[in-house]
Parts: C-alpha cells; structure tokens; sequence
C-alpha cells in the first residue's frame, strides 16, 4: 500500500472534514478510478482528452459517491499520453494548465502519479505545490526516497520553482518488527521534521478496500486505517494553515 491508497484515502478524509476535494487519476492503470467506485471501462471523460484532446477538466470531472470529493479518471488510454506528448507543445505543464481552470473551485486538489519518472509524472509535478511522499517500511526505503529527492530538486529547478515537500508518510507501518522501527528510526534521523509525526499501519481492511470501490472512511470508519487517514488529513491541513495563514482556504 502506497501511492494510489494515500490518494483515495487522504482525499476522502478531506472531503470528510468539510473540505472541497479533486482527486486526479494521473497513472494509466486506473486504480485510483476504480478505488474511488468509477468504472474506469465505462465510457468517460478522462484525463488522456484533457491532456491531448482539448477537453476542459470541468468537462472531465466526475462525482463520487464519497460527500465533498470529485475525480478526474484515468483509463488505458493514458498509456499513450507519454508517446503523444513527446512532441506537443508546453508538453510538461499541459496538467497545470488544466488544473488553473478549476483551481479556486477546490481547496485541495490531489494528484496520483504513475510509478514511473515519465512525462505524466513530470505533468503532475510541475502543477503540484507540494509533494507527498508515501514510503513503505522496508529495506530500500532510503536509497528510493534519496533519487526521488532528487528528482524533485530537479523539477523544481527547472520548471517549478515553487514545489516543496509536504511530507514523508511512513506507510505499511508494524512497530512489532525491528526492520519497521529501524526505517523509521534512520528516515527520521535522516529527513528530520519532513517526515510526519502520522503514520499508516499495516492493514487488511485498508488493502480491502479499494476492492470495494470505497475509501476506508466509507468502508470501515472504525478501523485503525481510518483513524490514521483523518489524523493524516489533520496534519496536512495543519501544514496548509501554516504555510499559507492568509489563503489557507485555496490549498491546491
């Protein structure tokens, strides 16, 4: 659990505290789509129109059964978009682009990016403001999040001179084992006060759901999962408030 259940779940708890949330699904194999209960086979709008076919994102943008959060679906097509971008125009800010047109429509506006550094991952990070930087407890975890660190000091020097880091969120989390607590241990000597004090447990009702097309929120309120996710949006929003004390209302 990564990338895409941050996305579904830290939305979901975002619209659950009274925010207005968009999710975009950025990454060609639909997951977050189908994990928010949007039949990526159906016919919609998607991000690949709005990214090559001149579609406006508020053409694209679906409700879902979650209060208070909208989604933008990927589909296969999107497989595509990196081969059809190579030779379009502001190729790398085309998302930007897009998301201006809806940005004071939302306070939070999230984006889940491919696995892959490609030009869809490129897209979303120079539209984004900040990165959340999910990582699982395991051995690798350092050498991973030192090359996207990376990455991200390149985007930001060459195309988005705003980008920051929101946060390093420990994620598949069991404190019972040694490898867990001594990732967290060097992350935290390491990153200091970028990593967050929130922390994602290992969870079999948090990898259920998305099955179920819900957000943990929607499918078991009650569970550990749960729990971290709302304090995980409490935490993000507390960053917001700081950040930004004069516009914490128009976070993106």
């Amino acid at each position: 659990m990564g990338k895409t259940t941050t996305a579904i779940n830290l939305s979901a708890a975002l619209a659950a505290a009274g925010a207005k949330v968009l999710v975009i699904d950025c990454d060609p194999q639909g997951n977050l789509t189908s994990g928010v209960g949007i039949d990526k086979f159906e016919e919609h709008k998607t991000l690949y129109e709005v990214l090559l076919r001149h579609v406006s994102i508020q053409e694209a943008v679906l409700s879902t059964s979650f209060d208070g959060l909208r989604l933008v679906p990927a589909d296969q097509n999107l497989v595509a978009a990196n081969l059809d971008l190579v030779d379009s125009e502001e190729r790398e800010s085309r998302l930007r682009n897009a998301v201006q047109d809806v940005s004071r429509d939302y306070e939070y506006i999230l984006i889940d990016c491919p696995p892959a550094l490609d030009l869809l991952t490129l897209n979303a990070l120079v539209a984004a403001d900040t990165v959340l930087i999910p990582i699982q407890c395991e051995f690798f975890a350092l050498e991973g999040i030192s090359q996207l660190m990376d990455t991200i000091d390149r985007v930001r020097q060459a195309f988005n001179q705003r980008l920051r880091i929101e946060g390093i969120l420990l994620t598949m989390y069991d404190d019972r084992t040694n490898l867990t607590r001594q990732v967290e241990a060097d992350l935290r000597e390491f990153f200091g006060a970028e990593v967050l004090r929130t922390v994602i447990p290992r969870s079999i009702r948090l990898a259920e759901a998305p099955s179920f097309g819900k957000a943990i929120l929607a499918y078991d309120p009650r569970s550990r999962g749960a729990e971290s996710y709302i304090q995980l949006a409490r935490e993000i929003m507390s960053h917001e408030q700081r950040a930004r004390p004069e516009s914490a209302q128009s976070a993106g």
